[in-house]
């Protein structure tokens, strides 16, 4: 009976160090929210700019950091677009990989 409660107590303390472990590539719950949070606004800052209501713009954060892809027209609109994701509250940095349409 002692060897099992010590196993048991032996893998809850192994669960717990694997759960609360973190590594570059996994974000926090709250890191999470608050990237969620910021990829809506800079949708939404796009997406209110009269000269980019596009939809072919695509937003990911990872780490407050934004990935902007898909297809512009010009490239003012990518520079743009760009800009503005950066000037939203939150954003660290703004990767681009926009193309031109074709």
């Amino acid at each position: 009976m002692k060897n099992l409660k010590r196993l048991s107590a032996l893998f809850a303390t192994a669960l717990l160090a694997t759960a609360c472990a973190t590594s570059n590539k996994q974000e926090s719950t709250g890191e999470y929210v608050d990237d969620t949070v910021i990829t809506t606004r800079v949708k939404a800052a796009i997406f209110n700019d009269p000269t980019l209501k596009s939809m072919e713009i695509n937003v990911e954060t990872y780490k407050s950091v934004v990935q902007l892809s898909g297809f512009v027209s010009t490239r003012d609109n990518m520079l743009k677009a760009a800009a503005i994701a950066g000037d939203v509250k939150g954003v660290t940095g703004v990767k681009s990989d926009m193309r031109l349409k074709p």
